[in-house]
């Protein structure tokens, strides 16, 4: 029966990919890679040959159709992301979406995901907490930072490097300087590390060490 597979894919250590997600990878008849070469390491590593087919936040919006057409004629199709969880700020939401009108089985593999083992290790309270991705880049950056300023519970967020030190400062600005905040960077990765401290003090130490790598913040609700 047809279905579509979303498996999570490591987030940097290769050995946290799950034997169930290299199974789904291999038996499936067709493969959604967000970047085709990116992914292509991953599957020649684990010996997989399934065809791959592009399928990113670019080209989307046209390819759905045509996916959600081939499960229903039968095929088995597994979507990945360039690393973790599709869907999680990354390609997928759509398509699950799509197939759920379409009525067709959409299965989603337990497996990484980069802001769960950053919010463990942050320290801060885990019992509930809200995830916001990457905040907006101009338009409603300051609205948004303003409404989140309210929140009590623990607050996650994704970052690029060079953007670090401009989000640090404006929560320094707009939640306190002395807000509790916790940067994880390079998650399962050789250089994995995470800078915990006030608002103020992470943005200090990453202004004088310029950060590299995949980043994620974990910040205090107000309290």
């Amino acid at each position: 029966m047809s279905k579509l597979y979303v498996v999570p894919t490591p987030i940097g250590n290769l050995k946290d990919i799950t034997f169930r997600a290299i199974e789904v990878l291999k038996e499936a008849d067709l493969i959604l890679a967000e970047d085709t070469r990116t992914s292509g390491k991953l599957l020649k590593h684990f010996e997989i040959n399934t065809p791959m087919q592009s399928h990113h936040m670019h080209n989307e919006h046209k390819t759905v159709g045509g996916i959600v057409e081939k499960l229903k004629s039968g095929s088995t199709i597994a979507l990945i992301s360039d690393a973790g969880t599709p869907a999680i700020s990354d390609p997928g939401f759509l398509l699950v979406r799509a197939c759920l009108e379409a009525e067709v089985d959409v299965e989603c593999l337990p497996g990484a995901t980069a802001f769960v083992p950053a919010l463990v290790n942050s320290g801060l309270p885990n019992d509930k907490f809200v995830f916001e991705g990457f905040l907006p880049v101009k338009k409603g950056r300051q609205t948004r930072l303003k409404l989140l300023a309210e929140e009590t519970r623990t607050m996650i967020f994704y970052e690029s490097p060079h953007k670090l030190i401009k989000t640090l400062s404006h929560f320094c600005e707009y939640l306190g300087e002395e807000r509790q905040v916790s940067v994880s960077r390079e998650l399962t990765k050789l250089y994995e590390e995470t800078i915990r401290g006030t608002a103020k003090e992470v943005l200090d130490h990453y202004t004088n060490k310029p950060p590299k790598g995949e980043i994620v913040i974990i910040v205090e609700g107000k309290k």
